[in-house]
């Protein structure tokens, strides 16, 4: 199980925003993509944050509480380092590594650039692992 790798679970078209992208277009996204969260980024696609449920929860209630919609990404987003993942990684020191105080979803960089080329969340790892259960069930 060791030699499964983070690049062929992974999103490699997952939801990302911008901090000039306004909270409404951000909570349509992550609707409709049902992403709990994902990766800002600059120009350059790096990683420069990270946009959660609960961030566009507290900013819409914060704007509905003043009656107007005015924020943006960059003024709700998590601007601290953000917790990501390597392409080349394995799914299982990714396992290990998400524990129910870690993030849902994790930014996956290239290892070379540091750009970001998708992201893996709990339950596609979790699909992981059962896959190879389910594999190793099917060779006996």
């Amino acid at each position: 199980m060791h030699s499964m790798k983070v690049e062929d679970f992974m999103r490699r078209r997952p939801v990302v925003f911008t901090e000039d992208l306004p909270i409404e277009v951000a909570v349509e996204r992550l609707l409709q993509s049902h992403q709990r969260g994902g990766p800002v980024v600059d120009a350059n696609r790096k990683v420069i944050g990270f946009l959660s449920e609960q961030d566009c929860l507290a900013a819409m209630l914060r704007d509905t509480y003043h009656k107007e919609i005015s924020a943006n990404v960059g003024d709700c987003m998590y601007r601290g380092e953000v917790l990501s993942v390597f392409a080349d990684d394995s799914i299982t020191d990714i396992a290990q590594r998400m524990d129910a105080k870690k993030p849902k979803v994790y930014p996956v960089l290239d290892d070379a650039t540091k750009q970001l080329v998708g992201v893996i969340t709990r339950t596609d790892v979790l699909g992981a692992i059962d896959q190879y259960f389910q594999d190793s069930y099917r060779r006996r």
